[in-house]
C-alpha cells in the first residue's frame, strides 16, 4: 500500500516537477475517493437526529430494563432504515488512509548514513526518485519540506517564520471547518463546554505538525481546504430548505434537548414550592409512659380561681 501511495506521488511529480503540487493533488485525489463515504455518512447522521425524540422517550419507558430498550431501538432503526453505524465509516475509512499516506510521504526523505535522502516505497527509475536521492533538502518554493517546523526555527528564527506560518495557516483551516460543522450541529448530550472542546481539538492536532516534516503540513492543508468545500456542499444539500433533512434533524435535536432539560426544570419548581420545615419546634410528651418506675414531675392544675385569691391574700399580708 505505501508503494501504490507513492506511485501516486511520482505521477503527479512526473506532470509538474514541484513536491508541493504533487502532494497537493495526492490529497485531492484522497478526497475525492472519501467523498461518497462522507455524504452517505452525514445523510445517516442526519436520519439519526430526527430519531433523538423518540429514542429518548424509549430511554425513559424503558430505564430499568436495557434489553427491552435495545430491541425497542433496533426495531425503531429498521422501521426507518437507519443504520447507526453509518457516521462511522468515513472516520474507519480514513485511518488507513491517514497511516498509508504518513508513511509514504514521510519514505520520501528518509536519511542514509552519510544524513543524505535514500527515498523508500518508489521505482528507482522515477523522476521524483532522481531528484531526491542523494540530496539533503526538498525543496518548493524555497521551503525545505523535509524540514520540521520546529527544527526550522531552531536552526534560523526568520526564515522558520515561514514554516511556523504553515502551522498557523493549517489549524486556521482546521477551525474555520469545524466551526462549520458546529454551526448546524445540535447535540442533546453535548454541553456547551464539550462543543468547545470539540471545536477546538483539530486545532491541536494542527499545532502537533510542528514536529513533522512540512511535506505532511502541505499535504494536511489541501486536505482542510477541500473538506471546507465538502461542508459548504453538505449545508447547501442539506440544509438550504426548511423542510430539508437538516433542518428536520435540528429540530428535533432541540426537542430532545428539551425532553432532556425538563425533568430539571420541574424538580426545581418542586423545591421551589415546597414549605421549609421549621427545624426549633420540638414534641413533648406531657402524660408518664405506662408502667414506667419514674415519679411523674408534672403537676395536678388547679382552679385558676383558687390559685389567684391564695395569690391575693398572700400579697395583702405582706403589705
Amino acid at each position: 500500500m505505501f508503494e501504490i501511495a507513492a506511485k501516486v506521488i511520482a505521477f503527479f511529480y512526473g506532470l509538474v516537477p514541484d513536491y508541493s503540487f504533487a502532494l497537493a493533488m495526492v490529497a485531492v485525489v484522497v478526497m475525492v475517493l472519501i467523498t461518497p463515504l462522507t455524504l452517505k455518512s452525514t445523510k445517516g447522521m442526519l436520519e439519526m437526529q430526527k430519531l433523538q425524540p423518540e429514542m429518548k422517550r424509549m430511554q425513559q419507558q424503558f430505564k430499568g430494563d436495557r434489553q427491552k430498550m435495545n430491541e425497542a431501538m433496533m426495531k425503531l432503526y429498521q422501521e426507518h432504515k437507519v443504520n447507526p453505524l453509518a457516521s462511522c465509516l468515513p472516520l474507519l475509512a480514513q485511518m488507513p488512509v491517514f497511516i498509508i499516506m504518513f508513511n509514504a510521504i514521510r519514505g520520501l526523505t528518509i536519511r542514509g548514513d552519510n544524513g543524505l535522502f535514500t527515498p523508500k516505497y518508489l521505482d528507482t527509475t522515477s523522476r521524483v526518485y532522481r531528484s531526491l536521492v542523494g540530496r539533503s533538502e526538498m525543496l518548493s518554493f524555497g521551503v525545505d519540506l523535509a524540514k520540521t517546523p520546529l527544527r526550522a526555527i531552531q536552526d534560523n528564527f526568520v526564515s522558520g517564520l515561514v514554516y511556523a506560518l504553515l502551522v498557523l495557516l493549517l489549524a486556521g483551516l482546521y477551525w474555520v471547518q469545524q466551526r462549520m460543522i458546529a454551526s448546524r450541529t445540535v447535540s442533546p448530550t453535548m454541553s456547551a463546554s464539550q462543543a468547545k472542546l470539540m471545536q477546538y481539538m483539530p486545532v491541536a492536532f494542527a499545532v502537533f505538525q510542528i514536529f513533522l516534516p512540512t511535506a505532511l503540513v502541505v499535504y494536511y492543508m489541501m486536505q482542510a481546504v477541500i473538506r471546507i468545500v465538502q461542508q459548504q456542499y453538505i449545508t447547501q444539500r442539506f440544509y438550504k430548505k426548511d423542510d430539508s433533512l437538516g433542518r428536520q434533524a435540528q429540530a428535533a435535536s432541540a426537542v430532545a434537548r428539551e425532553m432532556k432539560d425538563l425533568p430539571k426544570s420541574e424538580k426545581k419548581e418542586k423545591k421551589k414550592d415546597e414549605k421549609p420545615v421549621d427545624s426549633k419546634f420540638f414534641s413533648r410528651r406531657v402524660t408518664p409512659p405506662k408502667n414506667s418506675s419514674v415519679p411523674s414531675m408534672s403537676r395536678r392544675p388547679k382552679p385558676p380561681g383558687k390559685n389567684r385569691s391564695k395569690f391575693v391574700q398572700k400579697k395583702r399580708s405582706t403589705d
